[in-house]
């Protein structure tokens, strides 16, 4: 023990012996009984009944505005279209190709982002050359660059993944930087006391600090490529969901395109999902409610 941990435990009153009628853990300050905290296979529990409750609220709705004459199908007609899309083929080869692209621009667009938005936060040259760029083309929708994309990279599937890419890309690399530039300076300071180069404090301050940013941009970028994946999939695709949305849509077919709907929010919750259990894993030291 330091010679203030000694002072500071001279100065502590003594910790006052349990009594039989007393209980620490369950009585308040004013006698009052403390509620029973939830175990977190109870909270798991609860959450997952609140989330079915909220689906089947969901289809009720829905259901009764397409029986109350707006132009809407009903959820059985959805699915009768989903098992026949499913039996013939289409729907899984669509998802496989939306997915396939989603996942290359996504993947794409985070491996370049988190480098840059690190060395954007730590390096304040790097920072003043890079940032007005970042800014710049941030106001540019992605989907604006589909043209330009297309006459450069041609109608394959380069201009499709490249517009996600950069929808993902402008999405994280702002997160990233955000959490370097708002590490706790004492922090590294502290660590700069101790001896510990800039290698050693990039690594063992600045990326924990850094990482629950990095996951939050991920899928904040997530939601943007498969937002942006609709109109990546008009330039000259074959396969998709997107592809096949627009191409119901010249025909009046809402199942389908309330098929396609569906089939991109259900992928996009699983892989957001995905990212949550990830940032659980990694940022388990923080601080949840």
């Amino acid at each position: 023990m330091s010679v203030l941990d000694k002072q500071g435990a001279g100065r502590r009153n003594p910790v006052p012996e349990k009594t039989s009628g007393t209980s620490a853990d369950s009585d308040g300050a004013d006698g009052t009984r403390s509620a029973p905290r939830r175990s977190p296979a109870g909270r798991r529990w609860r959450s997952a009944a609140l989330n079915a409750v909220s689906v089947a609220l969901g289809i009720a709705i829905w259901w009764t505005l397409a029986s109350a004459g707006f132009k809407l199908p009903t959820p059985p007609e959805v699915v009768s279209r989903a098992g026949t899309l499913i039996d013939n083929g289409t729907l899984g080869k669509d998802v496989v190709a939306s997915l396939t692209r989603v996942l290359i621009g996504f993947a794409l667009g985070t491996a370049v982002a988190v480098p840059v938005g690190f060395l954007m936060g730590w390096y304040g040259v790097l920072r003043s050359l890079i940032e007005p760029w970042i800014q710049f083309f941030r106001t540019i929708p992605p989907l604006a660059i589909i043209p330009l994309a297309v006459v450069v990279m041609g109608i394959d599937e380069t201009p499709k993944i490249f517009v996600i890419f950069l929808a993902a890309f402008l999405a994280c690399v702002i997160s990233t930087f955000q959490g370097v530039v708002d590490v706790d300076r004492t922090l590294i300071n502290a660590a700069r006391v101790l001896g510990a180069r800039d290698a050693v404090i990039f690594a063992r301050v600045v990326v924990p600090a850094s990482t629950p940013f990095i996951l939050v941009g991920m899928r904040v970028g997530l939601g943007s490529a498969w937002a942006t994946l609709v109109a990546a999939e008009l330039v000259a695709a074959q396969q998709g969901l997107g592809y096949r949305m627009q191409n119901a849509e010249l025909y009046y077919d809402l199942p389908t395109i309330f098929v396609g709907l569906i089939s991109i929010g259900i992928l996009g919750l699983l892989m957001d999902r995905i990212l949550l259990l990830a940032e659980r894993k990694l940022t388990g030291w923080q601080e949840r409610r």
